[in-house]
């Protein structure tokens, strides 16, 4: 490697360490913004709907914003009750899940099976693993106290949206075609992921209304928000409801909501999203962790929220360059090499 080459890398690498410290430190700012931007990719197919069908541009986004805003503030309230109900009777399910450890450990020792249940209770805290699940909601619903910015924000983007694609081609017309590819990419993974998470949130809900677990629509909100994770959201979401069933409805009910919940993760995620979606925009198991940690460490709880789709984002432009093609390898599962 030439010295020249060397010092170049190095300029890139700092160039990167002061991007992201200057992203830390505007979170404030950054983390609305995210939200406006995955907001306006999604709503934006529907924009286009009404306007096709011969809806004024103004019309059409009126229309959208009333839905969605009615919308949101159904969820919000939905959410905030469920929510403030869910804390206030954390205590008593800590003291009920604990009859259950000493229980189980009980017939461990009936049957002299060593079970190190009191390290792995000090280990993973239940009543934690509950209050985690539920600040993950508390933190999307802090950053809606901006709503107004946010809504303002998407409005603009949609509006802007019809006229951005005219504006690069007249400066560039090489590069529209570049561009445009990418921003086809991400709103397709955009959207898909999207409507795959409201099918698995509805489902979540209508098999915790049939077996009878409390707060079946705080459960269902969680899985659809934790599966744009991959391989490990959908286990994260589980947990707290599983828990809560055990403390409700005993052992039998849990299993069956775990059963459920592995069926969802393997039904959705092996066989509908490689169909709908396709191999090629998949993450290894360790990127989608790595990316957990790194956005949840940048950007907050919305950061892990969005993780992997600002992960996916960053795959889809790195792959649409020859020069970074091989970092988007590196991100992949592996299958496009495997197809080659």
């Amino acid at each position: 490697m030439k010295q020249h080459d060397l010092g170049y890398y190095f300029v890139v690498m700092a160039s990167v360490v002061i991007v992201l410290a200057g992203i830390k430190s505007a979170s404030e700012i950054i983390v609305p913004f995210l939200l406006s931007l995955f907001l306006a990719i999604i709503l934006s197919p529907s924009y286009r709907f009404f306007s096709k069908k011969g809806l004024p541009d103004s019309l059409s986004l009126t229309l959208i914003m009333i839905i969605f805003i009615i919308l949101i503030g159904l969820v919000v309230k939905l959410i905030g009750s469920s929510i403030q109900e869910f804390n206030s009777n954390i205590d008593f399910y800590e003291q009920q899940l604990s009859q259950y450890y000493m229980h189980v450990e009980a017939i461990s020792e009936k049957y002299a099976i060593a079970l190190p249940l009191n390290e792995l209770s000090s280990l993973i805290s239940s009543k934690q693993i509950m209050i985690f699940a539920s600040s993950l909601l508390k933190g999307m619903g802090s950053v809606f106290t901006n709503g107004f910015i946010i809504l303002l924000t998407v409005i603009f983007m949609m509006l802007e949206s019809k006229h951005f694609t005219d504006k690069v081609n007249f400066s560039d017309k090489n590069t529209i075609v570049h561009i445009d590819k990418i921003f086809k990419q991400i709103k397709e993974y955009m959207v898909l992921k999207a409507l795959i998470s409201l099918v698995s949130g509805l489902v979540v809900w209508l098999a915790l209304v049939l077996v009878g677990t409390d707060y079946p629509f705080l459960w269902a909100v969680l899985a659809f928000l934790l599966n744009f994770i991959p391989n490990i959201g959908s286990i994260i979401a589980a947990v707290p409801a599983v828990l809560l069933t055990l403390v409700q409805l005993g052992s039998v009910s849990a299993v069956i909501v775990a059963s459920i919940y592995v069926a969802i993760n393997v039904v959705i995620g092996s066989v509908v999203e490689p169909k709908v979606m396709g191999k090629g925009l998949g993450l290894s198991t360790l990127v989608v962790f790595l990316s957990l940690l790194f956005w949840g460490w940048l950007l907050g709880p919305v950061g892990m929220l969005l993780s992997i789709p600002l992960t996916i984002m960053a795959k889809i432009v790195l792959d649409a360059n020859a020069n970074t093609q091989w970092i988007a390898v590196l991100l992949g599962t592996g299958e496009s090499v495997k197809n080659k």
